[in-house]
């Protein structure tokens, strides 16, 4: 479990931000903006589940579950295999988490009209 007792550290003053393997990037490289990107992903989800939690619970515990794993994408984005020896076990995105997630994909799809067109979100706050 990780144990966060300060949110900054003034370690990235200089334009630069720590990864889990304690290399040094720039804020503007694109793992640290694919890692930004994840955790914006994240958050849109997490305003979705606001509205759907109490009418839709099948569908707010799967958005949970992705989530979680977009938390572990998240650590596997910020430590890159760099074929060295860690200190720990990295997290790392698995098969059956992408299985899973094809699987949640399907279950949704399975009763809806095949798609004509490309959708934009909205009608609803959840969308």
């Amino acid at each position: 479990m990780v144990k966060l007792n300060k949110i900054y550290t003034r370690t990235g003053d200089d334009g630069t931000t720590g990864l889990g393997s304690r290399e040094r990037r720039l804020k503007s490289d694109l793992r640290v903006a694919s890692y930004g990107t994840v955790d914006e992903a994240n958050a849109c989800i997490g305003m979705a589940r606001v509205h759907l939690a109490e009418t839709e619970p099948r569908i707010d515990a799967m958005l949970a579950r992705i989530q979680n794993d977009l938390f572990d994408l998240g650590a596997d984005l910020a430590t890159p295999d760099t074929g060295g020896v860690l200190e720990y076990e990295p997290l790392r995105i698995v098969q059956s988490q992408v299985e899973r997630l094809e699987a949640d994909i399907d279950a949704l799809n399975a009763g809806l009209a095949p798609l004509r067109s490309f959708v934009l979100p909205g009608g609803k706050p959840a969308a």
